[in-house]
């Protein structure tokens, strides 16, 4: 048995889901991020419990990485894609990209990697569940100062 792996459309989807996401995290915009998530959405990174429903990963996980990092990319040439037979559920096996930053300013590459698991509503794709965590080594704070434009 093979894996079930999402057909060429289902993929550009969930990549284009993917760069859409990515750029709210660039412009440390929340506001413009909610769409792609479920409100009970379930999430955990590298050093969290996990965290039930989207505000409560906001608050917790958002607020200490987004605005203290920069450039967060996910890497589309390297991200795998899996599809329920009957196209409602979709996985992103991805690596991820961002800028952090030393105490003093100094700036570091901080790579990652996601699981990212969604569910098609209507004709678009909604998050339910993110894990995202750093590579081995990655320094685990960031010291940016970047304003959240929009909560």
């Amino acid at each position: 048995m093979t894996l079930p792996v999402a057909d060429a459309a289902t993929r550009a989807e969930i990549l284009d889901w993917l760069d859409r996401f990515a750029t709210c995290v660039r412009a440390v915009d929340y506001k413009s991020a909610y769409p792609f998530w479920h409100e009970q959405a379930l999430a955990f990174g590298t050093h969290k419990r996990v965290l039930e429903g989207l505000w409560d990963w906001r608050d917790r996980q958002w607020d200490s990485v987004w605005p203290k990092t920069d450039d967060f990319r996910f890497v589309p040439e390297q991200t795998h894609v899996l599809a329920s037979p009957d196209g409602q559920m979709a996985v992103a096996i991805t690596p991820w990209g961002s800028t952090g930053f030393h105490p003093d300013g100094t700036a570091f590459d901080r790579p990652g990697r996601a699981s990212i698991i969604l569910m098609r509503q209507g004709q678009t794709w909604v998050g339910v569940h993110s894990h995202m965590s750093l590579e081995r080594g990655v320094p685990q704070e960031s010291h940016g100062n970047r304003e959240v434009i929009a909560r």
